[in-house]
């Protein structure tokens, strides 16, 4: 860790110190919110999933004439489990024309309805031999990162019942508007080594991330593969259509309809019990902090009362003592009961035997003890001090 975040750290604990642990509780507070929120989220879509009806593919037209009522042209919400087939299987000169409907796969040769292919580039990160840490990308060239890609390839596919080909029930998947995690087969994966450039030199010493890796996948949905589709079925045209739920988490997946039900409550689970004990701490925070923070405010009220009764007491003028036991005054004296020596102190020692107060301790000390001690207002006397 550099003097840099070692100062940011160190400002962020002075900072949570001096809030006597208010940011920890509001922090603790919108974790517990995101919890919750994320919780109900999670509860609504179990809730929907486990009321859905899970069917077979032949049964779907007769359910959804049933609800056709009710349901309108929306759809109803089903779970159905089949294989994936290309749509070109309903084509009668499909076993002649299947290569050109299909994809198939450049790492293992398989055919696919869905292939994605993402390329990565894989950083070594250090801080150099300086210990400095410069973006030479964006001075001198374009970012390794930005040559990262990432490309899907589809073609339109069906889910049929299995165990009833070529006689079979269908109902076609529609992708259109579904940004849903696809249940993909990694079935390529290789990782290249990249030659070092001078440019890579430069990199290294100046404690820039250099590349050393390419990273190469395929990941396909593979024809025959069984899944389970969660979505809205509707009758378009004459034929099974199924959507995703944008506020539902799966559209296509692996799992079957209770291990999707289990899952999904678990997560429930662990949701709603990170938010109860994330509030718990947050509300202790929070009020540990308010409680801290009202006891001060007490106290400064407090001791400021107890200041203003202690020289309401005192009076406004104060006083202290010097190094002699005389007593100085502080604050301002009126013009008439200056000492007429120094013209500072207050008048407070008399003259005997005139009795003239004209004089402060100090002045007076210094006349008493002087060659020839005499009242400033009486002259050629000698006096004596009291």
């Amino acid at each position: 860790m550099s003097s840099r975040d070692h100062a940011a750290a160190a400002a962020m604990a002075r900072v949570a110190m001096a809030c006597d642990g208010a940011i920890l509780g509001v922090a603790l507070a919108i974790c517990a919110a995101s919890s919750w929120i994320k919780y109900l989220a999670s509860f609504s879509s179990l809730e929907r999933i486990r009321d859905a009806p899970s069917v077979r593919i032949s049964e779907l037209r007769s359910l959804l004439s049933a609800s056709d009522g009710d349901r309108g042209d929306e759809g109803r919400l089903v779970v159905v489990r089949g294989q994936v087939q290309p749509k070109s299987v309903l084509d009668s000169s499909w076993p002649t024309s299947k290569n050109r409907s299909t994809l198939i796969s450049e790492g293992s040769g398989e055919r696919a309805v869905i292939v994605q292919q993402t390329q990565t580039c894989l950083y070594n990160e250090w801080r150099g031999i300086f210990g400095w840490s410069i973006d030479l990308h964006a001075l001198f060239a374009k970012s390794w990162r930005e040559q990262r890609s990432s490309s899907v390839r589809s073609v339109p596919f069906i889910i049929v019942e299995g165990g009833q080909w070529p006689k079979f029930e269908y109902v076609h998947i529609s992708m259109d508007g579904s940004t849903h995690p696809l249940p993909l087969t990694t079935v390529y994966h290789q990782l290249r080594p990249i030659q070092p450039t001078p440019y890579t030199f430069f990199q290294a010493i100046f404690g820039n991330g250099y590349p050393v890796a390419l990273l190469d996948e395929e990941k396909i949905l593979a024809i025959g593969k069984e899944m389970t589709a969660v979505g809205t079925c509707r009758s378009q045209d004459g034929a099974l259509e199924m959507k995703s739920c944008s506020d539902l988490p799966f559209f296509l997946s692996d799992m079957t309809k209770e291990e999707i039900v289990a899952h999904l409550a678990e997560n429930s689970r662990v949701l709603f019990w990170s938010g109860v004990i994330l509030g718990a701490f947050s509300i202790g925070a929070l009020s540990f902090a308010i409680f801290r923070n009202w006891r001060r405010w007490k106290e400064w009220r407090q001791s400021r009362r107890r200041g203003r009764d202690q020289r309401r007491m005192t009076g406004v003028e104060s006083t202290a003592t010097d190094e002699h036991g005389d007593v100085l005054d502080e604050g301002d004296v009126p013009e008439g009961q200056l000492c007429v020596i120094c013209l500072m102190r207050r008048k407070r020692s008399a003259f005997t035997p005139c009795g003239h107060l004209v004089c402060c301790v100090e002045c007076a000390v210094y006349v008493q003890h002087s060659a020839s001690p005499k009242c400033p207002s009486v002259p050629a006397k000698h006096l004596f001090f009291h």
